[in-house]
């Protein structure tokens, strides 16, 4: 790894440390180079702006999660509803993990910037918009192969994707005001029985 990677690196791991443990409006700059040990003219060397250094927070953040959780839990060579069920043990594990690190339940990075900062800023907007998809892409995956192979009757795919999604956000947010990562362990196992029946057909 060149010095000039390991810099971009360190700024990249600083931000998404900061930003997710704290806020995105209470990280500046000067306390993101502190972290990262380098000086304010390295840090716009590589970024512009906090915002596009925060754009590249949420690449590498949705690539890491897709690598350590993502893949393991839609694994297509598991039964589909086992996939669902393994996205929830994981995401408790994670978020426990955590509050025994820090003694904060973080919740979601996306969750987290999309209440702080959708009303704020198009650009940061968009781009959660573009993680929550993707994470909702896997949910309806293996909700289709669940619906191909009988596993659930008939269901609108799409619908109950994202419900189940809107159902993880919410009782991410609940966990993270309440500051206990047993709410996530007590109420997340019912996300993979949530079924959201077709449209009926016009008549």
């Amino acid at each position: 790894m060149s010095p000039s990677s390991d810099t971009r690196e360190r700024i990249v791991a600083s931000a998404r440390e900061l930003i997710y443990t704290r806020s995105y409006a209470d990280v500046g700059v000067a306390q993101i180079c502190d972290a990262a040990d380098v000086k304010k003219g390295s840090f716009y060397h590589f970024f512009p702006s906090k915002r596009e250094l925060t754009l590249a927070v949420l690449d590498e953040t949705y690539a890491d999660a897709k690598t350590r959780m993502l893949d393991r839990a839609f694994d297509p060579q598991l039964p589909p509803l086992q996939r669902l069920h393994r996205f929830v043990e994981l995401n408790a594990q994670i978020q426990a993990e955590l509050f025994a690190e820090t003694g904060v339940v973080p919740g979601c990075q996306f969750g987290n910037l999309a209440a702080e900062q959708a009303t704020q800023d198009a650009v940061l907007r968009a781009r959660v918009g573009v993680m929550l998809d993707r994470l909702q892409a896997e949910i309806r995956v293996a909700l289709g192969d669940a619906l191909a192979a009988g596993e659930v009757a008939a269901i609108d795919v799409d619908a109950t994707a994202a419900a189940m999604l809107a159902y993880f956000e919410g009782v991410l947010l609940i966990a993270k005001s309440h500051n206990d990562p047993g709410v996530v362990a007590r109420l997340l196992p019912a996300l993979p029985d949530i079924r959201i029946a077709p449209a009926a057909a016009a008549g």
